[in-house]
């Protein structure tokens, strides 16, 4: 199909347009919008291809509209419809009104489509003894369907054996063609059958038989056996070939000994039909030998038989050897099977001239009996009177198909053509339903038969997608649903739910993949804290972990030792171990205090400076704002501008047009979060409230603080903190200056206790506790 051309400014119809997700979308309201689609621009449609299954839409409607069958409906199929729709009405207004009922006068019997169609409405109006109405119903139209299905003609063009009545001939024909032919599949739940198209070809092969077994009887020198003698020649044709085959094996084996053993199977080859499941009709027990070798070299008859071949060597024996040789041997030698054959040879030169059909199934008999008893014409006549109400039948179709598209093209329009349906929150036909999880409701689902495929691409959509497997009463169905609204601090992957359908019935949903996306500009504002505090928490919870897992280990030796170790051993090694314990422990006091008093200084100074801003202290608590949550911000702000539903979509088998985007306002009527209605009744006493007292305190504390420093400012005792802070570090050597000549311990010692109190300390506890 050669690609529409651009019609944007050759349309004489006055086409109206609205705004919506960033795109301009044609706004379809009357019959003429519907009866000009074809000159409206497909650039300027929204989508340009959606699945037939996985929407929210009757998939009857859309079969109809797909009509080639692909399971996708494109703009010629649409444009077609509408077309189709308008030329059988007078008015195409009659489809800006949806509704699932037709007035009769609204279809334009100027036409010989439309005067059919009001003649079938009122035939139908007429079966339901409701002549005197003047308005179609699509349930009526079903109905009427349902019925004519159900009835032995029904239009079809197609007749099962079952219609034939007490007519047993043609009953019996009809189960012969289908078994013979094929059987031909009728309309709606009705059981198979033929049609004419099968039937002429049973009956033409039939004639064919017929003619030739009429030539074999023109020449009775040929029939030895008389009518008998085609079934005769059929049954030698039918294992002459293995009987040749035996035959010529022994006359091998006569020749030479040695090949008696060469000519029967090997234990190998026995081993290999062992491990297969065998059958008679097994293709490798139909290759052996018809029979083993006997010592005079005569085929058996009766016994040590191929189980594959025992109905064709019966039926040779009863067919062929015992009329033609008068005995009923248990035997057959090589020059009676010669007789036999040259008795034959006539018949069989006619047999190799036998017509080829699928009719090798039927005898003589039969053959003659459906050529000649008028059984022909029986089941022709049957097709000839289900096919007289084909047209009736094609009639009701078109007019359920008219009623469909009344009630149903408009939507479809404004799901297709334009999404006024979704950005007016009417529903669009894409979203399957509601979910609801985490305090919220979800609007924007949509079905999703295979989540890793479809979040390949929904990932471009910049939206917080969660795709949920759903399960009710055994069925299951996946979904993935856009969380536009909220936080996302308690989303993730087993998390449950309830999802309810278009229909209203419920599921059980459970979160299995996340794409995680900004909500908000306020979520995006909190979420560097929110992630500084979990990491908190994380560093805490592993050197909680840490520290426990020692000293549960360290507990364990302890107790190990003190089970193990004599009790003079015990006492003697305790006191070096609690004098090593406390010279640790006063080295990392000492060390702590250092720590300490250094942040102290830097957070003074820090302090000092802040309060020397003045006036100017909000703006730089606002730029400490900014530079923590700024970029946060920044990112959410950019990727909530890309927000589309295009994406979504194009996952989902759509072919989506335009952008489609996604705003704060429409994002923010997709998933709502929970309120307390207006107007509600609330009891404020909790029986289990929150503890205040740890708030209150905290507040106590941040206050005291606050004006401590404040009157330390105030009096000067910053400077003065900061300036005893600084005095050691003046009197500190620099890493720079020259090493001092170490003349003697004496000089170097109070240097050294000088520079570093904490190794003095350390050693004058140590001192101490050396002395009695």
């Amino acid at each position: 199909m050669q690609p529409p051309a651009n019609r944007s400014s050759a349309s004489a119809h006055a086409w109206q347009f609205f705004r919506a997700g960033g795109v301009d979308q044609v706004a379809i309201r009357t019959g003429a919008d519907i009866a000009h689609l074809a000159e409206l621009d497909q650039k300027l449609w929204v989508a340009l291809a959606c699945p037939t299954r996985g929407v929210e839409f009757d998939h009857r409607t859309l079969d109809l509209i797909d009509t080639d069958g692909d399971g996708r409906i494109r703009p010629p199929e649409l444009i077609a419809a509408c077309a189709w729709a308008c030329a059988r009405l007078r008015d195409p207004d009659e489809l800006a009104r949806p509704a699932d009922a037709l007035a009769i006068d609204a279809l334009d019997e100027t036409t010989e489509d439309g005067a059919a169609l009001a003649a079938q409405a009122r035939r139908i109006l007429g079966f339901a003894d409701r002549e005197g109405e003047t308005t179609i119903a699509l349930a009526d139209v079903i109905a009427r369907s349902e019925q004519l299905n159900a009835q032995r003609f029904n239009g079809d063009g197609v007749v099962s054996p079952a219609t034939a009545g007490d007519d047993d001939e043609a009953r019996e024909a009809l189960e012969r063609i289908m078994a013979t032919q094929g059987s031909v599949p009728a309309v709606a739940d009705q059981p198979a059958g033929v049609d004419r198209k099968t039937a002429e070809a049973f009956f033409k092969e039939v004639e064919a038989l017929q003619h030739w077994a009429d030539g074999v009887q023109a020449h009775p020198e040929g029939l030895p056996l008389g009518d008998r003698t085609l079934q005769a020649a059929q049954a030698v044709q039918a294992v002459r070939h293995k009987v040749d085959d035996f035959f010529t094996r022994a006359r091998l084996a006569a020749y030479d000994p040695r090949v008696r053993s060469a000519m029967h199977p090997s234990d190998d080859d026995y081993a290999a039909l062992a491990r297969q499941e065998l059958s008679p009709d097994s293709d490798a027990v139909a290759s052996l030998p018809l029979a083993p070798f006997t010592q005079d070299g005569d085929l058996p008859l009766v016994r040590g038989i191929n189980p594959a071949w025992t109905a064709a060597v019966e039926a040779l024996r009863e067919k062929v050897l015992q009329p033609l040789l008068g005995t009923d041997a248990e035997s057959l030698s090589e020059a009676d099977w010669k007789r036999v054959l040259a008795a034959l040879q006539p018949c069989l030169k006619q047999l190799s001239a036998r017509p080829a059909t699928r009719l090798d199934t039927l005898d003589a008999g039969t053959i003659r009996q459906l050529h000649g008893s008028g059984v022909r014409e029986r089941v022709m006549d049957l097709i000839a009177q289900d096919e007289a109400e084909k047209a009736h039948n094609g009639h009701t179709f078109a007019l359920e198909k008219l009623l469909r598209f009344k009630r149903d093209l408009l939507k479809l329009l404004n799901n297709f053509v334009s999404f006024s349906a979704f950005y007016q929150r009417e529903g669009a036909i894409f979203q399957a339903g509601t979910l609801y999880l985490d305090a919220r409701s979800c609007d924007l689902a949509v079905q999703v038969p295979d989540a890793g495929r479809h979040a390949k691409l929904a990932g471009l959509a910049k939206t917080y997608l969660a795709y949920c497997d759903c399960t009710r009463k055994g069925q299951k169905m996946g979904i993935v649903a856009a969380f536009t609204a909220g936080d996302v601090d308690f989303l993730f992957v087993g998390r449950n739910g309830v999802f309810y359908d278009r229909e209203g019935l419920d599921w059980d949903a459970t979160i299995t993949k996340i794409i995680e996306n900004p909500t908000s500009i306020a979520q995006a504002f909190f979420s560097p804290y929110k992630k500084f505090l979990r990491m908190i928490e994380e560093q805490v919870a592993k050197r909680a972990a840490a520290s426990d897992s020692r000293v549960e280990k360290s507990l364990g030796a302890t107790a190990g030792n003190l089970a193990t170790a004599p009790a003079k051993t015990l006492v003697n090694a305790t006191t070096p171990a609690a004098d090593g314990q406390r010279r640790v422990d006063v080295g990392t006091v000492a060390a702590i205090g250092v720590a300490l008093g250094s942040l102290s200084a830097v957070a003074v100074g820090i302090f000092a400076k802040f309060v020397d801003l003045g006036a100017w202290i909000p703006i730089a608590l606002l730029g400490i704002v900014l530079a923590i949550s700024g970029p946060s911000m920044l990112i959410a702000w950019l990727k909530l501008r890309q927000r589309s539903l295009g994406p979504i979509l194009d996952a989902s088998g759509w072919a989506i047009n335009g952008r489609m985007r996604i705003n704060t306002r429409l994002g923010g009527s997709l998933s709502q979060t929970a309120h307390v209605p207006p107007g509600a009744r609330r009891l404020m006493d909790d029986p289990f409230p929150e503890s205040r007292k740890p708030a209150w305190a905290a507040a106590l504390v941040v206050v005291a603080v606050v004006l401590f420093c404040a009157l330390a400012w105030k009096m000067g005792w910053l400077e003065q903190a900061a300036a005893a802070v600084s005095a050691p570090a003046q009197r500190t050597v620099p890493a720079t200056a020259p090493a001092r000549p170490a003349s003697s311990p004496q000089q170097a010692t109070p240097s050294t206790n000088a520079a570093s109190p904490v190794p003095a300390a350390s050693g004058a506890a140590v001192a101490a506790s050396a002395t009695p």
